[in-house]
């Protein structure tokens, strides 16, 4: 568990702050200034420091000092009197996370450590993310749908089982589809992508069998199709659930048959293929619809994978965000966030997922040069705005009104509706914040 550090004057506030962290799970230490606490970092074992600006002996700006000149950056939490904001900006340019005003409200607080802690897994996400190969590299990830998605993959990919991959837009199914192939005995043969939404049907089966010279007008030479081309590997046929249902009932029976007829062709060729398909359709609703063959279903179907949206495993968006910018800036090296920046990329929502986030990083890797990325480099969504999100989605709207509901119905208590929604207490309170809504006023009742 994070050993977490507070350093302050006031033995009151530390024993606050020691009683709230511990029933979250963490470790604590004290030090009642700022001597004391370079004291106790030295030892190496400190994962957070939460840290007063006025305190004896050295205040906390020459603390931040000490510790931007003593190699990888400890997160740091800064606590400052009220009307001592200048102070605090200060704190900020030195290297701290956040800044809270006090006294400091135990919700608030928690908030921020739980954020300053994940961001500080940046720049360790970093370096490991260099030294990393194989399967982990490809699917990121530490929580624990995360954990069991990369576990099932594990014992999937050495087999020939076909593989339904299930989720959201921007959740990446194709990054799955490639971990399963490069973890499988056919990983030294091609693996292909189909996107079955972007073919013509008039064009389908030329596209994925083949043609022969002279099949159709303009078949000026004979070109194998994406099954031949996958002939001994692996075929990823994505977006499944947007094929028309003539050309399911082609696909199917070529699977079946394992052989397929190029357009203008008399003899059948043999194929020996795996498929992995990937759909963010509702299949099982399709079927009943009648628009998707339950038979084709049946047969894709033989390990189903769902992938969760990034917004349910907000503790995984750490260290994409390490890997989304080693990926896209390789020759920039270390990239450097602001503490703002890192905090509106750590609390947004991603409703597109794992593609929003590489896409937001993108931009902001261009506006920042060869600099820091700030918050201003960051798409305006991602800003806040002090005021309640002026666009919601309805699934947001709706979760906004039902966790206020909890919230009226436990008088505020974050604890008391952790417990009823079966999450952590962390994770309340991040959508207490995310959704801009002040818990204190449901208090009286």
């Amino acid at each position: 568990m994070p050993t977490i550090l507070i350093a302050d004057d006031e033995k009151n506030i530390r024993a606050t702050l020691v009683r709230s962290l511990r029933l979250e799970g963490y470790a604590t230490a004290e030090a009642e200034n700022g001597a004391q606490a370079l004291e106790r970092i030295e030892s190496g074992d400190i994962d957070l420091l939460v840290l007063d600006l006025q305190m004896p002996v050295k205040d906390g700006l020459q603390v931040l000092d000490a510790l931007s000149r003593s190699g990888p950056r400890l997160p740091v939490v800064v606590l400052t009197a009220h009307g001592s904001i200048e102070k605090a900006v200060r704190a900020v340019r030195l290297g701290a996370f956040d800044f809270i005003e006090k006294p400091p409200a135990v919700e608030r607080i928690l908030l921020a450590v739980s954020n300053a802690l994940r961001y500080g897994r940046l720049e360790e996400e970093n370096r490991r993310l260099a030294e990393e190969a194989g399967l982990g590299a490809d699917l990121l990830g530490s929580s624990p749908p995360m954990r069991e998605l990369a576990g099932t993959v594990s014992r999937v990919a050495p087999t020939d089982a076909f593989v339904l991959l299930l989720g959201e837009n921007g959740t990446g199914k194709e990054v799955v589809a490639r971990a399963i192939h490069a973890a499988s005995p056919r990983r030294d043969r091609r693996l292909v992508t189909v996107n079955c939404a972007a073919i013509p049907e008039t064009l389908f089966e030329s596209e994925l069998f083949g043609h022969n010279r002279g099949a159709f007008t303009g078949a000026t030479e004979a070109r194998r199709g994406k099954f031949q081309q996958a002939d001994g590997g692996t075929l990823f046929l994505d977006e499944i659930g947007d094929l028309p249902l003539t050309a399911q009932s082609t696909l199917l029976r070529t699977i079946q048959e394992s052989e397929v007829l190029p357009v203008g062709g008399t003899r059948p060729e043999r194929i020996d293929l795996r498929v992995v398909a990937a759909t963010h359709r509702d299949v099982e609703r399709m079927v009943a619809d009648g628009t998707f063959r339950h038979d084709l279903l049946a047969r894709l179907r033989g390990v189903v994978l769902e992938l969760i949206p990034l917004r349910e495993r907000p503790e995984d968006v750490a260290l994409l965000i390490a890997s989304a910018l080693r990926k896209l800036a390789p020759e920039r090296g270390d990239v450097k966030l602001s503490p703002e920046a890192a905090r509106a990329l750590l609390e947004h929502d991603w409703p597109l997922n794992v593609r929003e986030l590489e896409q937001a990083l993108a931009g902001a890797l261009a506006l920042s040069g060869t600099g820091a990325i700030l918050l201003e480099h960051l798409p305006e969504a991602l800003r806040p705005t002090g005021e309640p999100p002026p666009q919601l989605t309805e699934e947001q709207a709706r979760h906004r009104d039902e966790l206020i509901a909890l919230l009226r119905e436990h008088r505020g208590n974050l604890s008391a509706v952790a417990r009823a929604v079966g999450k952590g207490r962390t994770q309340v309170a991040r959508w207490v914040s995310r959704y801009r809504i002040d818990a204190t006023t449901y208090r009286s009742g």
